[in-house]
């Protein structure tokens, strides 16, 4: 309870109500793993109600972790969202997305644990750029991808209700593969780093860009038109092409493919993300003088 100006105010009551509008299921665990709060998404995809996790530890084998390596050893707490099986309250398990985050308090010590996940039966998984020949992805490019996922369903989310404009642009550095084969990652990401700055510098206003693979970026766009989300892709790609960058005294030249996809009537987030990669891989390797956007 906190007073203020004579007014008393339950926060526990507020932050309940506003986690109860979240359509992913939110959980939040004490330090020692038991439910302090569960909103109406988490029983909805559970079958579990509040009144039944409260001040309990989650049943057994509640998240089945993927034993595939590749996402085993990233289990712990990730922003990324890690495949799991969730446990139904009658017995079967379904495939589902998580989020684990570690709670600090002021001293840094781990105060609890926020849990956030969604049925992949009920929402699909959103296409994300390549991986590294290992099959990860640095800490960096991850933390940019979960930054970039809010805002994409935030933004459709917007759109959906009140039909506000809202298109996507893919992009990948034509170079990158073939630089990381022959100088190294340093190289590539050097690389990818001037790309990276050159194209912050040629963002229109409300526009956002943020790294979604390995060679690869994503630009949020509101343009009203797919003509004018087609002109600023043209001039995201030739801002690309102005970038400097030299490696052990060679100038190497840079140029990017686009693929630029405006929202549509009856699309899903994925399908649009889908649709402009697809535009991307058409034009990726193609001579500059014959790419083209495409909408």
């Amino acid at each position: 309870m906190v007073e203020h100006g004579g007014v008393t105010t339950d926060l526990t009551e507020i932050l309940e109500a506003a986690l109860g509008a979240f359509e992913e299921g939110i959980a939040v665990l004490d330090a020692d793993s038991r439910v302090l709060l569960w909103n109406h998404a988490a029983a909805a995809i559970s079958g579990y109600q509040s009144a039944e996790m409260i001040a309990r530890e989650l049943p057994g084998g509640f998240f089945h972790e993927d034993p595939h390596p590749q996402t085993h050893h990233n289990f712990g707490f990730a922003e990324r969202p890690l495949p799991v099986h969730l446990l139904h309250h009658q017995g079967y398990t379904f495939p589902a997305m998580l989020r684990r985050t570690a709670l600090r308090n002021s001293l840094g010590k781990r105060s609890g644990t926020l849990l956030r996940f969604h049925s992949t039966d009920e929402i699909d998984v959103l296409p994300h750029g390549e991986t590294e020949e290992d099959g990860v992805l640095d800490h960096h490019i991850q933390q940019s991808q979960t930054s970039l996922e809010e805002m994409l369903n935030a933004t459709w989310r917007e759109w959906r209700s009140a039909a506000a404009p809202f298109g996507l642009m893919w992009l990948t550095v034509d170079q990158a593969a073939t630089l990381r084969r022959t100088h190294g990652r340093d190289a590539c990401e050097a690389m990818l780093g001037i790309v990276e700055r050159t194209l912050l510098h040629g963002l229109g206003h409300a526009e956002v860009l943020g790294r979604w693979g390995a060679h690869e970026f994503l630009v949020l766009c509101h343009e009203s038109t797919a003509e004018m989300l087609e002109s600023r892709a043209r001039h995201l790609r030739e801002t690309a092409s102005t970038a400097e960058f030299r490696w052990w005294g060679d100038r190497i030249a840079i140029s990017v493919s686009i693929g630029a996809a405006q929202a549509e009537e009856d699309e899903t987030l994925p399908g649009l993300l889908s649709r402009a990669r697809g535009k991307m891989q058409s034009m990726f390797g193609a001579d500059d003088t014959e790419n083209e956007i495409q909408n």
